[in-house]
């Protein structure tokens, strides 16, 4: 498994923290829900510090140069990412979370 890391610094773009959420709650969740070799997203964002990004874990690197089929975060930001980082995963551990199931959670799609 790989995990990778994208961020962007939006302090260049008129995209902002608050309006990329309204393009995942429409638009990602469900888009990248159906990329085979994902086995998981979660998106971040810091509107104080104008960052943006995801963190991907994937089965494959291959897997992981494959998700410009349903991206469409780059024309809405107007740029690559500032960042982006692959790394070969060591480990996994799941703690005791008071969410059992974590698919559906985040500010984006709260009401």
């Amino acid at each position: 498994m790989y995990l990778q890391i994208v961020a962007w610094d939006l302090s260049r773009s008129q995209a902002t923290v608050e309006g990329l959420r309204g393009y995942l709650k429409d638009y990602a969740v469900d888009a990248y829900s159906t990329l085979d070799g994902m086995a998981m997203k979660v998106w971040f964002g810091n509107p104080e510090k104008q960052v943006w990004g995801a963190v991907y874990l994937w089965d494959s690197l291959e897997h992981a140069h494959g998700i410009t089929t349903v991206t469409r975060v780059v024309d809405l930001i107007g740029y690559p990412p500032t960042s982006v980082s692959v790394f070969p995963v060591e480990a996994i551990s799941r703690g005791r979370s008071r969410h059992d199931v974590i698919v559906g959670l985040g500010l984006a799609l709260e009401n």
